[in-house]
């Protein structure tokens, strides 16, 4: 395939994604405020009553959070796949600027290697128990309904991908929003191909955001269990 030329047009929303720490502080965060799968997400076209705690015992909320920091984004998922999911990427990835790295962090792969365009985050969030982050990720799997379960990783699992287009040029996302105890996992990986106008498939989009969220999970699990 050859290489892009410099007066190659872009869609008006990918030109906004090669823009990666303006667009993820203005629309990832809307998220938080808001082995693959076996079973692989369909395509969608278009706190608990409790008394006073005593002094010796523990408060719910305390005896629930399972993690006290998010761990670092950019070196969870494996360097192999960055180099599968976001060829042409340096590895490294960008973290974006967070208010509370404790709380909430978010590294970005973008490139674009001949007309193919890939775009992955990978974004943790905490919440103060196991309760909030339930509630949390159920209003995130209700908002973005046309998915489907995706088993076997942390406490649920959600998977959807959605096709756009604009300006006859078609782009593919996929999303996982993962709740592993307190904490929740979020991967959006999306695709275009600036030759053919066309997007991955939904497999593709969906089989790569999966992996990404396993070894995210796997990252919360091994190094920040209290």
């Amino acid at each position: 395939m050859c290489a892009v030329r410099s007066s190659l047009p872009l869609p008006v929303a990918l030109t906004a994604r090669l823009s990666p720490v303006v667009v993820l502080a203005a629309a990832g965060w809307a998220l938080s405020s808001g082995p693959l799968a076996t079973t692989p997400a369909t395509e969608h076209k278009d706190s608990a009553k409790t008394g006073t705690p005593s002094a010796a015992a523990p408060s719910a909320s305390a005896a629930s959070k399972a993690y006290a920091a998010a761990p670092a984004p950019c070196t969870s998922v494996a360097k192999k796949t960055i180099t599968s999911l976001v060829p042409g990427a340096k590895t490294a990835g960008r973290e974006i600027p967070s208010t509370d790295t404790k709380v909430r962090r978010t590294c970005s792969w973008n490139a674009l290697k001949g007309y193919d365009y890939r775009w992955l985050d990978v974004s943790y969030e905490l919440m103060e128990s196991d309760d909030a982050a339930k509630k949390s990720y159920q209003e995130r799997v209700t908002d973005k309904s046309g998915g489907g379960d995706v088993p076997g990783v942390g406490d649920s699992g959600y998977s959807v991908v959605n096709l756009t287009t604009e300006d006859k040029q078609q782009t593919r996302e996929g999303m996982v929003v993962i709740r592993a105890s307190n904490a929740l996992v979020t991967i959006t990986y999306n695709g275009s191909d600036f030759e053919t106008k066309k997007a991955p498939s939904t497999d593709e989009i969906n089989r790569g955001a999966i992996k990404a969220a396993k070894e995210a999970v796997a990252a919360l699990e091994d190094g920040q269990k209290n």
